[in-house]
C-alpha cells in the first residue's frame, strides 16, 4: 500500500514557538539524522524502522523516539497500522537531504560564525533597535578594516559556495559552450574561479576584487597550481571606476543584495557596457521567498547592530526587470539550489 503524500500546514503559533524553543535540539536531531547517513534512506522511502534499524545497527523503541522527533519537524511522514514497531513505514519531505546538508553539512562555516559575537546582541535588542547599542568594532567590522578580518569575511564567504558550484556544473553546457574568459566581480579569495577551472579546461578567470585580497586569492592560485594567465587577479573598486573590459561574461556572485537598489542597477549598467556583443552576465543570489527569509535568519538576526552593511534579498523580478532595462536580452533564470540569472548583450 502506498504511503500518502505528504502535506504540509502552517503551525499555529504555540506549535511555531515550542520548535523555536527547542531549536538547538531540533538541529541536533538532524544533524544527526545526516551524519548517521539515515536521511539518504527517508527522503526515497518508504523504509521501516526494522530495516533502518538493522542497516545502521540503532535500537530500534530509541530509534522509533528519534524518528518521532523529526516527524514533530514535519520532515517524515510515518504509516503504522499495527503496534510492531519494525513495521512502520517512514518517508522524509523531497529535498530533506540536500537541504540538511546545506545548511548543516559545512562545518568551516559554523567555526566561521562562532567567531562573530552574536552574543553582544542577545538580551539587548531593544537597546539595539533604538540605536543605543551597536556591534563592538573588535567583533564586526565592515567592510573588514584589518588583514585579519579581510581573510575570515572571505573564508566565510567561500564556506558557503557548494549550493553554488551545484547550479554552476548543473548548467555548464550553457554557460561554458567553448573558450571563454570570465571576470567574477567581487570574487573573493578566488574559491569560485579556482573550482570552475578545475571543472573547465577551456575556461580562465580573473577575479576582480579590492586590492587587499589579492593575496588570498595568489594563496588560492598556488595551492590549486594554477598559471596566473587561466586564474588572474584585477584590483580595483567598482563603486569608483569601470568594470574592466576584454571578457566573454561577467559575474556577481552574492555581491548585488549588499547594496541599495540604485547601486545594484549601476552596477548591471556597468556590466552592460563592459561586455563585448554577445556577452553574458551571470548573477547568482538567495532571491526572497519564505524558505529564503528563514534561511537569512542568522545574517538579519547578526546584522541588526552594524549599521553599514544591509544585506537585501530581492525578488527575481529585480533582476530580470533590471537587467532588461540595461539593455540585455534574453534575461532568464536557471534553476538549482541558488538559481542563476542570464541574460546577454545584443
Amino acid at each position: 500500500m502506498s504511503m500518502p503524500p505528504l502535506t504540509r500546514e502552517a503551525p499555529s503559533p504555540r506549535a511555531l514557538l515550542h520548535l523555536l524553543f527547542n531549536g538547538a535540539r531540533a538541529l541536533d536531531v538532524v544533524e544527526t539524522a545526516l551524519n548517521l547517513g539515515l536521511l539518504d534512506a527517508l527522503e526515497p522511502g518508504p523504509v521501516t524502522l526494522g530495516e533502518l534499524s538493522a542497516k545502521h545497527g540503532l535500537v530500534p523503541k530509541r530509534l522509533y523516539k528519534f524518528l518521532d522527533c523529526l516527524e514533530s519537524l514535519g520532515l517524515v511522514q510515518r504509516e503504522q497500522t499495527s503496534d510492531a514497531l519494525e513495521a512502520a513505514r517512514y518517508r522524509g519531505v523531497p529535498g530533506l537531504r540536500s537541504a540538511a546538508e546545506a545548511v548543516l553539512g559545512p562545518k568551516s562555516l559554523e567555526r566561521d560564525r562562532e567567531k562573530y559575537d552574536w552574543k553582544a546582541l542577545h538580551g539587548r535588542l531593544p537597546e539595539t533597535l533604538r540605536g543605543q547599542h551597536s556591534m563592538s568594532a573588535a567583533s564586526f567590522d565592515w567592510p573588514p578594516r584589518t588583514p585579519e578580518q579581510v581573510e575570515g569575511f572571505e573564508a566565510s564567504m567561500a564556506a558557503g559556495l557548494g549550493p553554488i558550484l551545484e547550479t554552476f556544473r548543473t548548467h555548464a553546457g550553457t554557460l561554458w559552450p567553448s573558450e571563454s574568459r570570465l571576470l567574477d566581480v567581487g570574487g573573493g579569495d578566488g574559491t569560485l574561479a579556482e573550482a570552475l577551472l578545475r571543472q573547465h579546461p577551456a575556461l580562465s578567470v580573473d577575479v576582480y576584487n579590492l586590492p587587499a585580497t589579492e593575496a588570498l586569492v595568489a594563496r588560492t592560485r598556488e595551492r590549486a597550481g594554477l598559471s596566473d594567465k587561466r586564474m588572474g587577479f584585477v584590483g580595483g573598486d567598482f563603486l569608483k571606476e569601470p568594470l574592466p573590459t576584454g571578457y566573454d561574461a561577467l559575474s556577481f556572485v552574492r555581491v548585488l543584495h549588499d547594496w541599495p537598489a540604485e547601486v545594484a542597477r549601476s552596477l548591471m549598467q556597468a556590466a552592460f557596457a563592459a561586455l563585448p556583443s554577445g556577452g553574458r552576465v551571470l548573477i547568482c543570489e538567495e532571491f526572497r521567498t519564505p524558505e529564503r527569509l528563514a534561511a537569512q535568519f542568522f545574517w538579519s538576526y547578526f546584522l541588526i547592530g552594524v549599521d553599514t552593511c544591509v544585506s537585501r534579498l530581492r525578488e527575481v523580478e529585480f533582476y530580470l526587470e533590471a537587467l532588461t532595462a540595461a539593455g540585455f536580452t534574453h534575461a532568464h533564470v536557471l534553476p538549482g539550489p541558488f538559481e542563476l540569472v542570464v541574460a546577454t548583450k545584443p
